[in-house]
């Protein structure tokens, strides 16, 4: 025989009501089937027509991944690689290009020693073109390289000192 409730409920599903929400309230996570007993109360509320089935725009809905997700800062030193050669002029641009963007400090490449200590001379007019251009990335400092010179510190058997002297660039 099944006991009933006052409101109809069997006493079983009253238990397991009351088994789940007290572990959920123990351990403080909750379980599949809790998430999904709360789903299909959720959906059972769901009248067509009603409050939540407007429209949504899908740029609307881009928007707000991009902020959940704190993805606009990213989206923006994209921008700011993407478009380097208006900010720094063509010809600077052909001879420089940005690497990477580190608490604050845009690392540039430069294709020559010569090209870096130039636009060292140019870092506060960069800097400057920088905020104007894109606000919303913090760029503290600028940090400009030469080329990358190869390693002759290859194998097991390596000796110490400065290596070779040419600059490659």
């Amino acid at each position: 025989m099944v006991k009933t409730m006052p409101n109809n409920k069997n006493v079983n599903d009253f238990a397991q009501e009351f088994y789940w929400k007290m572990r959920d309230a123990v351990t403080g996570r909750v379980s599949r089937d809790a998430k999904r007993i709360a789903e299909a109360a959720k959906n059972a509320e769901s009248i067509p027509f009603g409050s939540g089935r407007d429209f949504v725009k899908a740029g609307d809905t881009v928007d707000g991944l991009l902020k959940d997700f704190r993805w606009e800062a990213q989206l923006a030193e994209a921008d700011l690689f993407n478009r380097w050669s208006e900010v720094v002029g063509d010809t600077n641009a052909a001879a420089s290009q940005p690497e990477a963007l580190i608490n604050g400090t845009l690392t540039v490449r430069c294709k020559s020693t010569a090209w870096a200590t130039q636009l060292r001379l140019m870092q506060t007019t960069i800097l400057a073109k920088l905020h104007e251009a894109f606000p919303q990335v913090e760029i503290k400092a600028l940090k400009l390289l030469g080329p990358e010179a190869p390693s002759w510190k290859k194998g097991p058997r390596t000796a110490p000192g400065r290596g070779p002297r040419d600059t490659y660039g």
